[in-house]
């Protein structure tokens, strides 16, 4: 009797799975999602700037700037840990029309009641919010893009996001921080951007899977991977609370702070892949040091340099996020080359919530920081974290080898592993039998 499983199916051959797509055919699929994603991420990309410039014009107290990122870090982070309950409960189109109508409301709640302590509430319900809305978005693209060109298709989506979150910080220059009109934009970008996913005719995803990291664990598959994701929470996150006031203390105009923040996200768009296709072929460690390296002198030269006019503060913000933001995937992937497959969905949820935890810390730090020392202090305070790293990173890298060149990954699937929030339910497996400690 013949095996069918070994026999040939010319039923299930389609040869158009066998045929390279077109850009616009990968692309067409999530199309619509990807309209609303530029519109979703460019009113964030101005309210999140747009805030810390208001509150200080309105003179909040160093550690109310503080919490203000804080506040929302700790929403996202709440977000990520519910979001697929609620997705699940109220189905990908209608959650993501409830959150951003929620978003774009909040937008417009922060002029007209301008108090520290609804401030607070309004940025963490907006952290809640955009954290749903990522894993809704994510999730979504991970299921409808096509295997042959998934790269692809978070290639794009990531340089969508970096693009339209700088549109959204040279925004600021548009009008007045002190009037409404800054806010009334940012909300109308995030009411907009419902109208392509409530009209799309694609069909949704299926509901997201909840996973429950296990942070001991993970400190054990890879130190570095959680260490470094710690640290990027904790710079990055006070850096996007703080830079725009940062910038402003320095001198720069509402276009001028524009610049400096886009300088940053732009830098750190420029650097990632660079440095994560030559952490491919070297021990990802040592790229994470030298990423830090570049934090590090950055950090330093905005510190010396807070009055050195407007050129030279965006070159070293520049240069800033060249070496900032390309660390969190550089940890996933090296967190990634330390773990079984089975674990890779669980690791890369964990480093998000390491990550969320750190964000949400780093902001109070810094402000805390500043107001005994004065403003320059931020980079200070993110100059001490990546030194912290760099210590721990080459502490680590006397312990422990790097994993051997076919059991590590390639840093384009853990860019988009990094990138996504929520992953499907997988298919049943065996329990896997438990891994040494490395």
């Amino acid at each position: 009797m013949q095996d069918k499983r070994n026999a040939p199916d010319a039923a299930a051959f389609n040869p158009a799975d066998a045929a390279p797509l077109t850009l616009a055919a990968a692309l067409a699929p999530v199309a619509a999602l990807l309209i609303s994603v530029a519109l979703l991420l460019m009113g964030n990309g101005l309210q999140g700037t747009l805030i810390p410039v208001r509150a200080n014009l309105e003179n909040f107290r160093a550690f109310e700037l503080g919490l203000l990122g804080t506040a929302y870090f700790f929403g996202f982070t709440a977000g990520c840990l519910h979001g697929p309950t609620l997705v699940r409960r109220a189905g990908h189109i209608r959650a993501y029309l409830a959150m951003t109508s929620v978003a774009s409301g909040i937008a417009l709640l922060h002029p007209m009641f301008v108090e520290p302590v609804l401030w607070f509430a309004l940025r963490i319900a907006t952290g809640y919010c955009f954290a749903v809305l990522y894993i809704i978005i994510e999730s979504w693209i991970n299921e409808r893009a096509d295997n042959r060109v998934r790269g692809t298709v978070f290639s794009v989506y990531t340089i969508i996001n970096l693009t339209v979150i700088t549109l959204g910080q040279l925004m600021l220059g548009f009008a007045d921080p002190n009037t409404f009109v800054l806010f009334a934009i940012a909300s109308i970008l995030v009411s907009f951007a419902a109208l392509p996913v409530a009209f799309t005719a694609a069909a949704h995803p299926q509901m997201v899977h909840q996973v429950h990291p296990r942070l001991k664990d993970l400190a054990r598959i890879s130190p570095v991977g959680t260490a470094g994701c710690f640290a990027v929470g904790l710079a990055n996150g006070a850096f996007w609370t703080l830079g725009p006031v940062f910038a402003s203390d320095a001198g720069l105009d509402t276009q001028g702070i524009g610049l400096f923040m886009s300088a940053v996200v732009m830098g750190g768009a420029i650097a990632q892949w660079p440095l994560g296709r030559v952490s491919d072929r070297m021990d990802r460690r040592f790229v994470m040091l030298i990423a830090t390296a570049i934090a590090l002198g950055a950090a330093i030269a905005l510190t010396m340099l807070p009055n050195s006019g407007p050129d030279t503060m965006i070159l070293a913000g520049f240069v800033f996020g060249m070496g900032a933001f390309p660390l969190y995937p550089l940890a996933v992937a090296h967190a990634n080359d330390n773990a079984r497959p089975d674990q890779f969905v669980e690791v890369s949820s964990g480093l998000l919530l390491i990550f969320g935890i750190g964000a949400a810390v780093g902001p109070l730090i810094a402000s805390l920081v500043r107001q005994v020392a004065g403003m320059p202090m931020l980079f200070v305070f993110t100059a001490s974290v990546h030194l912290m790293l760099i210590v721990f990173i080459l502490g680590r890298m006397n312990l422990r080898a790097a994993p051997k060149p076919e059991d590590r990954g390639d840093f384009a699937d853990a860019a988009i592993a990094a990138a996504t929030v929520a992953q499907y339910d997988p298919a049943p497996t065996a329990e896997p039998e438990p891994e040494p400690a490395r």
